[in-house]
């Protein structure tokens, strides 16, 4: 326990995994906090101080299971191995020594935190795992808003570098989702709060330059780009944390590499968030964007896809360069396959690096190595085997990386056994033939495994006992067992020692056992010591390969290339036009999210979309359940997916650059920091006034719903108005105030278009479709009984409804702000002018139709339906 105490004094923030032979025990709180975490029995063992001492545990082979349970309930935990294997040694003839004095010795090996984890069983394959470091330029001194931020993936060795204002730390902390974040006390991270590790101090930016450059073995930092003085601050927290976490081991990390935000796509956490890029709002990775158009299948391919996703690009050349790949690469159908099926042999060499960097590697993390090297060179072959047009240039860096490492993969594939255990300590992990020291140690040991065969026989014929076994015993080394009748006879035998006897054996030794144990003993230990050399120069010679993290990085591009080009090959996908203009033009667009959540028995309704700059404002208007949030993110996604590179769910596409984009759609609150709905919507609307340009894009939901009708038509009309005439972004803007339609007499560039809706017979059909004109119902009520309200609560709506509506058309006028204005002309008529209200059913009768689909005889009753409508109509005209 004074070891316990000790260790946990050093580590007072973190629960300590204390070694204990095959358990790890943990004491006091921290065996109170373990055991609800873990659903596992609490006991006690000893007292402190008069009380029994709290205590829980878990086994050592399933401590991983145990760990991964608590790092996502939030705990950090500190693990605390045995220094020394036996508390006792052995004699020259095989019998224990005395017992050395005290316990064993007891070290903190690791500190595990959500972002310092290399095992498989802890991590998500195809998501990173990120530390990210905050420090503000100039360490506080003084006024400035800018920050430095450094992230560093532990177990592929990723370390980057940013430079932001503080304004947009949200933005940058939602592009990454970092696991765990280092910050001082005065840095706001807002909704990463619980993130944060505490107790996080930036050092000196001369002190962070020289740590780093000497860490990377350079003169100066700037060999690797140019850091501002918080950056490196930053990274060298960052590093610094990692080492700690390590027990002083320093992981194999790639040079940090400085981003800059203009070449990325500027989005917030709100539009991330109404967005499901990579994760829905449930936390879960379902039903999101990434697993819409995710087709890769390796885990490093799937991280890549997973950051084109997070971070789309703002260079229409980069862009060009990621499209012109898959869309090479799709049109020959059996390379593409091919390319697949090799790319299905390319395990995870990122991670299986970052587990030999920091000791916790395993033979099959040397195999990883090898059969991905091997994959590589086999996706070579595929690649030039394609002989349709010029190989992108992209794929031509791509080709040249992955023709590396074919010394290592020879070595390796020498040296390791066809069949690897799982641990190191299983041992039989090299092949035979690779080494002659090895194969002599094994072959004394196999050989005296022989001699322990023949001597039983010899035995057997000795002392007249046919039973007679020779076995091996944990604590007497290999003894003579023979059964416990027997055993009377020879205990009175001179050259036999009587070791110890059972109900139903008993065991002796002889002089030519203690000999023979101890020589088997020392060539199995020789063998094992070998072999863990060997491994260890194998890892050493592995990590010494520059070649390996590029040829990682160019598997992990193929893998995007052969995923996008699968998506596009089946003519519903296609390569969008991306360039400096302004122009915004999507024919056919439909949403991913939903078409894949739909399945392939129901048909999406694709909608086109102009935004040029004649019109580069859409009011949208319609009743709910019509589609208009469908419609405005798919407009959204398709500009991630078209500056991500990839393919995009559309007929066609041209969209000019977009440097911002902003998704305000859908209600939500924040309770927890006072925020009502309505204040979340207008905190959220004014960060887009506050940050739109003409380059943006903006699609909006619902502006001003959170308060009185004229309260949010004011809020609606004002907002509406500057996003036409002050900020001039391409906006869609969907709204219930079918008022503002009125606003295209006086906005020039504002083009009103409505979500088609059919009344058949009273009931309320969605057309899901977007049209010119605007809408001047709400179909609420329609809606609320599709929803399942009562019966007598619809009807009583339905009432009170004519009512008020007859009440506005008979005694109000209009409201100040339309005063003077004309209706613009709309398909949807007064409703007190019944021969406009057939040319309104009519048209949306012949709205519905789909002349493509019907056949002579629908056709035929179509028009029979329309002329009854019309006779009907005619005699409620002429009716008295």
């Amino acid at each position: 326990m004074a070891q316990w105490f000790a260790l946990k004094a050093e580590n007072p923030e973190f629960l300590l995994f204390f070694r204990m032979g095959d358990f790890y025990e943990l004491f006091f709180d921290d065996a109170i906090a373990a055991a609800s975490a873990l659903d596992i029995a609490l006991t006690a063992r000893g007292n402190h101080a008069g009380e029994p001492i709290a205590m829980c545990g878990v086994p050592v082979a399933a401590a991983p299971s145990y760990l991964s349970r608590l790092i996502r309930r939030g705990f950090r935990v500190a693990v605390a191995e045995q220094t020394a294997t036996s508390p006792s040694k052995k004699t020259g003839k095989g019998r224990p020594g005395p017992a050395q004095k005290g316990p064993l010795p007891r070290a903190v090996v690791r500190l595990v935190t959500p972002g310092t984890l290399t095992e498989d069983e802890l991590l998500e394959p195809g998501r990173s795992n990120l530390l990210v470091a905050l420090a503000q330029e100039g360490n506080g001194r003084g006024s400035t808003d800018v920050r430095g931020a450094a992230w560093i993936d532990i177990s592929t060795g990723q370390f980057e570098t940013a430079s932001c204002k503080t304004n947009d730390l949200g933005h940058l902390l939602a592009r990454l989702d970092p696991a765990e974040i280092l910050a001082p006390p005065d840095c706001n991270l807002g909704d990463y709060e619980a993130r944060r590790h505490p107790g996080a101090i930036p050092p000196a930016a001369h002190t962070a330059r020289t740590r780093l450059a000497e860490i990377f073995n350079v003169a100066s930092l700037d060999a690797f780009g140019t850091f501002t003085d918080a950056e490196a601050a930053a990274g060298l927290m960052a590093v610094e944390y990692i080492r700690r976490s390590q027990a002083g081991t320093m992981p194999r990390l790639s040079h940090p590499r400085p981003q800059t935000e203009q070449d990325t796509l500027g989005l917030d956490p709100a539009t991330r968030a109404s967005l499901d890029l990579l994760r829905a709002r449930d936390g879960g990775s379902q039903h999101t964007l990434f697993s819409a158009v995710n087709r890769t299948v390796t885990a490093a391919g799937a991280r890549l896809l997973s950051s084109w996703i997070a971070a789309p690009l703002t260079s229409p050349e980069r862009i060009t360069a990621r499209q012109a790949c898959w869309d090479w690469l799709r049109h020959d159908s059996v390379s593409l396959d091919a390319l697949r099926q090799v790319l299905r042999g390319a395990p995870d060499i990122d991670r299986a690096l970052g587990r030999l960097s920091v000791g916790r590697g395993q033979p099959r993390d040397l195999a990883t190595l090898r059969d991905s090297v091997s994959a590589a060179h086999s996706a070579v072959s595929v690649i030039e085997a394609v002989q349709h047009g010029k190989r992108p240039a992209l794929l031509e860096t791509a080709l040249k990386a992955l023709r590396g490492g074919s010394l290592l993969e020879r070595e390796l594939d020498r040296a390791l056994a066809d069949e690897l255990p799982p641990r190191v300590e299983d041992g039989g992990f090299i092949a035979s033939g690779y080494d002659g020291e090895l194969d002599a140690q094994r072959a004394l040991r196999d050989d005296s495994r022989r001699v322990i065969a023949a001597l039983q026989n010899e035995y057997a014929q000795r002392f007249g006992v046919a039973s007679l076994k020779i076995r091996h015993h944990a604590q007497l080394g290999y003894v003579m067992e023979v059964p416990s009748a027997v055993g009377a006879r020879l205990r009175t035998r001179g050259d036999l020692s009587f070791r110890q006897g059972t109900a139903s054996a008993a065991r002796f030794s002889t002089e030519e056992l203690v000999d023979l144990d101890s020589r088997i003993a020392e060539a199995t230990e020789r063998a094992t010591i070998r072999e863990r050399q060997i491994f260890t120069a194998l890892i050493a010679r592995a990590l010494e390969e520059k070649e390996l993290p590029l040829l990682a990085r160019a598997l992990a591009l193929l893998d995007v290339v052969q995923s996008s080009a699968s998506l596009a090959t089946g003519g519903t996908w296609c390569r969008s036009k991306v360039d400096d203009s302004m122009a915004f033009d999507l024919s056919a667009c439909r949403h991913p999210v939903v078409e894949a959540a739909l399945g392939t028995g129901t048909r999406f309704t694709a909608n086109s979309c102009s935004l040029e700059p004649d019109h580069r404002v859409m009011l949208l208007t319609g009743p709910n359940m019509a589609g208009k949030s469908t419609f405005l993110r798919q407009n959204a996604l398709t500009v991630i997916l078209a500056q991500a590179g990839l393919p995009v769910p559309a007929k066609t596409a041209h969209i000019g650059v977009v440097d911002r984009l902003f998704s305000r759609v859908g209600a939500s609150d924040d309770l927890a920091r006072g925020r009502s709905t309505f204040m979340v919507e207008m905190t959220e609307t004014a960060g887009i006034l506050n940050q739109a340009s003409p380059r943006s894009l903006v699609v909006v939901d619902e502006i001003g719903r959170g308060t009185s009708t004229l309260d949010g038509l004011s809020i609606a009309w004002a907002v509406l108005e500057t996003m036409h005439s002050t900020l001039r972004c391409r906006t869609i803007f969907a709204t219930h105030f079918h008022e503002l339609a009125q606003l295209s007499e006086t906005l020039p560039r504002l083009s009103p278009h409505t979500m088609a809706v059919r009344d058949w017979k009273g009931q309320v059909v969605f057309l899901h479709e977007v049209v010119p004109g605007s809408a001047r119902r709400s179909w609420g009520v329609h809606v609320a009984r599709l929803a399942g309200v009562p019966h007598p609560v619809v009807e009583r709506a339905a009432r009170l409804l004519k009512e008020l509506e007859q009440d506005h058309s008979a005694g109000q006028r209009t409201l100040p702000l339309f005063d003077g204005h004309q209706p613009a002309a709309d398909i949807a008529c007064e409703p007190d002018d019944p021969s406009k209200n057939v040319t309104r059913d009519i048209f949306e009768q012949v709205l519905g139709l789909d002349p493509d689909s019907l056949s002579p005889r629908e056709a035929l009753a179509a028009l029979y339906q329309l002329k009854s409508v019309a006779l009907e109509a005619a005699g409620h005209l002429t009716r008295p």
